[in-house]
């Protein structure tokens, strides 16, 4: 069982406050978003439950066990990929065991059977330059996952790719993570995405800002073809829209 919670986090910045009273959850095999317009504190939240940053007040508790203002303990990927150029693509995965201490034998070992779980077989020996941009996001969020199976933090890394790459990714990380029985937080200011991806969406909004609603999507209406397109999904967009007031 994976679960995070985030319970009434308070944070601020240069003497602002950012944050106040965030809480927060995510469950087993569940892709949770968190959506504001830019510059709400979506990345200053992440940087708390990631353990880069210690809130003002509040806790992060994950699978039971108090990590606030602790990092290592959550894979977490940013908008850039931030893949070495001088490394192959197999040895920019395998650097976060490394830097633990695990020898590259025994990295490579554990990296090379998701090699084609993740659609790049065949391109370990490939430098980032050599990738599509889709296929970089693919390599970068491999490497996450080896740095923690359990839950992914993933701060907007699709806004670097175009919609078409986009709408394929979207599918193939939906899928991906429930083979996998990952769960994901995932930070975005798009609408589109959100609904897209998400079990449920958290709505951060207000200065300080704080979770002003949560919206839930059932499967059902997600696993239908070319969601993006219905009915239901425009239903929820509307209802977003609304809240955000844009």
């Amino acid at each position: 069982m994976t679960e995070l919670l985030v319970q009434h986090v308070d944070q601020s910045f240069d003497g602002k406050q950012i944050l106040n009273d965030v809480s927060l959850s995510v469950k087993t095999n569940e892709i949770v978003s968190i959506l504001g317009v830019s510059g709400i504190g979506k990345t200053t939240l992440f940087n708390v439950i990631a353990g880069i940053t210690h809130p003002l007040d509040g806790t992060v508790v994950f699978n039971g066990n108090d990590i606030t203002g602790e990092a290592g303990h959550l894979g977490y990927m940013l908008q850039k990929d931030l893949l070495l150029p001088f490394r192959t693509i197999m040895n920019n995965v395998i650097l976060p065991d490394l830097v633990k201490g695990i020898s590259k034998k025994d990295a490579i070992k554990r990296a090379t059977p998701l090699f084609e779980f993740f659609g790049l077989s065949g391109y370990e020996n490939k430098y980032p330059n050599e990738l599509s941009g889709g296929m970089r996001q693919r390599a970068a969020l491999l490497r996450t996952f080896l740095s923690t199976k359990d839950l992914t933090l993933l701060d907007e890394p699709f806004s670097a790719l175009d919609e078409l790459t986009k709408r394929g990714i979207y599918r193939w990380y939906t899928d991906i993570s429930r083979q996998m029985q990952n769960s994901t937080l995932l930070i975005t200011h798009s609408v589109d995405e959100a609904i897209t991806l998400s079990d449920r969406i958290y709505i951060l909004s207000g200065k300080p800002a704080t979770i002003s609603h949560e919206i839930k999507i059932t499967s059902e209406e997600r696993n239908k073809p070319d969601f993006e397109l219905t009915s239901d999904f425009i239903k929820y967009k509307k209802e977003i829209l609304n809240i955000l007031n844009v």
